[in-house]
């Protein structure tokens, strides 16, 4: 394992590659930015055992936003699908180490999974380690998912309005600098730019160095000094709700408990026209 409990390291995983109640998942997703196809990466090599996590499909039907949590029903069916049970040990991974694995993790842990677990490095520090690839399809034998959606972790269109208006809880806002600003365009096309009235700005990228999450006591440090008070409740935000997982999980290590993850994001709120924004 590490020192980190919502991981396990490498040596770990390669150890227990097999195991029964063992399931691995390649829940790697990447911005267009970033030039990396994640299924064409899956198809190419991926841990044995391991199933492919499609984020862009894996939604609830009908939404026009992206990454729109399924309802616990159509989660249920789609980890059955992949093989997955809410009782096995789960480890996700993505090619990054810490880019949409955390994402991952939180659906089937607000889907009411508990042994949920992020690989350390990722699949490129899995590669670079010389540890075992395949290119073979995984069998999957259907199974059966238990889902019991945890809604006090999940954040509204209609909750984020009063917040923003009430001020009851810090936004925490996963995006580059330059996108929260409303000097860089969004990858998305339609959508405003800028951020929230009162949203601190902590982008994804400072969480990890080398494909692994930062320490505790650095974690600390970097939500502090972003502004955040961490006696207080905080809502996360991103994009589509991808990103704000890394800042989730950063809160969960450092153990702030009222915390919320605001599913629509950005892709929500800077798509409306009533929508308060703020360019800085």
């Amino acid at each position: 394992m590490t020192d980190n409990p919502a991981f396990v390291s490498a040596d770990w995983l390669e150890k227990h590659l097999g195991e029964p109640g063992l399931k691995i998942v390649d829940g790697a997703w990447y911005l267009p930015a970033q030039n990396r196809n994640a299924r064409a990466e899956y198809d190419a090599g991926h841990i044995p055992g391991a199933v492919f996590f499609d984020h862009d499909s894996t939604v609830e039907p009908g939404s026009n936003l992206p990454h729109t949590l399924p309802s616990a029903e159509n989660f249920a069916r789609f980890a059955g699908s992949m093989g997955i049970a809410e009782t096995d040990t789960i480890v996700v991974y993505d090619g990054f180490g810490l880019f949409s694995a955390p994402r991952t993790r939180w659906l089937f842990r607000v889907m009411g999974a508990e042994k949920v677990f992020i690989l350390a490095g990722g699949l490129d520090g899995w590669k670079k380690e010389g540890r075992p690839l395949t290119a073979e399809p995984t069998k999957i034998a259907p199974n059966l998912f238990k889902a019991k959606l945890k809604a006090e972790r999940v954040a509204t269109l209609n909750d984020m309005r009063e917040i923003v208006n009430s001020g009851s809880a810090q936004i925490a806002d996963a995006r580059p600098a330059g996108r929260f600003k409303g000097v860089d365009p969004e990858p998305r096309p339609g959508l405003r730019g800028g951020h929230m009235p009162g949203a601190t700005n902590i982008a994804f990228s400072n969480f990890s160095r080398e494909g692994h999450m930062i320490g505790k006591d650095e974690l600390k440090a970097l939500l502090e000094e972003s502004g955040l008070d961490l006696s207080k409740p905080v809502v996360t935000s991103c994009g589509s709700g991808v990103s704000a997982s890394i800042i989730s999980l950063a809160l969960e290590t450092v153990g702030h408990k009222d915390n919320r993850l605001y599913d629509g994001s950005w892709a929500e709120w800077g798509s409306l026209p009533d929508t308060p924004v703020v360019k800085d």
